[in-house]
């Protein structure tokens, strides 16, 4: 039996959403025009997964729809009249969206359980900080005497614990006095040429090779 040529019914399809050629639906889709001549014979059964797709979410319709739509032959094809290969293709359907939902919901448990351990780990490193800071905070408060140097090893510690835990260097010292590399330092005042002296007045910070924030530098002579 001869086949139903579809491509009144696939141009009706274009029309209602603006397509106004078989080469502009095969642009929009990302599929070949001998695809989409497959189609207009009724030759779905011996189209990939993929690409009908591709072409029902630029036609706007269902994939159920698709495949029924442009199957069989001159007779009125209806759901009980699919065939066997029209069937499978709904069943690849229902089977990509089920692993579709099953690795998104394993996505989601892998993001929160990431977080969690980033978290854990985050507060074990600051620890000491977050125990003993409120204290100290409040004795400075009661005794504005207190040295303060008795006070910078609880931020200090866990600070640079966290610091190399995250694989994270400092750009010098405050206070260093090192040849000008404007790569890594930025000036704070004055000019300096690359190799002069300047004296570090806040960090910098790298991670590997990624530049972080540079170190911030005052030329020698202009240093306080």
């Amino acid at each position: 039996m001869n086949q139903i040529d579809f491509t009144h019914k696939l141009q009706s399809l274009m029309q209602q959403v603006g397509i106004s050629s078989f080469k502009s639906l095969s642009r929009a889709a990302g599929v070949s025009e001998r695809q989409i001549l497959q189609m207009r014979q009724g030759k779905i059964h011996k189209m990939r997964l993929e690409i009908l797709m591709k072409l029902s979410q630029v036609l706007h319709v269902s994939l159920d729809e698709l495949v029924e739509s442009f199957s069989g032959s001159r007779e009125v094809v209806n759901r009980e009249q699919v065939n066997s290969q029209d069937l499978d293709l709904r069943t690849q359907v229902s089977n990509l969206q089920t692993e579709y939902h099953r690795l998104n919901n394993l996505l989601q448990t892998q993001q929160q359980s990431l977080h969690q351990e980033f978290q854990q780990s985050s507060i074990q490193i600051l620890e000491s900080l977050l125990l003993q800071w409120p204290t100290a905070a409040e004795k400075a408060k009661e005794n504005p005497e207190l040295a303060a140097v008795k006070i910078v090893p609880l931020i200090q510690k866990p600070l640079d614990k966290l610091l190399q835990a995250w694989g994270i260097e400092v750009i010098a010292y405050v206070g260093a006095e090192i040849p000008y590399d404007p790569q890594q330092h930025q000036l704070l005042e004055g000019a300096a040429k690359p190799g002069d002296l300047v004296q570090v007045r806040y960090l910098g910070y790298r991670q590997g090779e990624r530049l972080l924030y540079r170190a911030k530098v005052s030329p020698i002579n202009n240093s306080l």
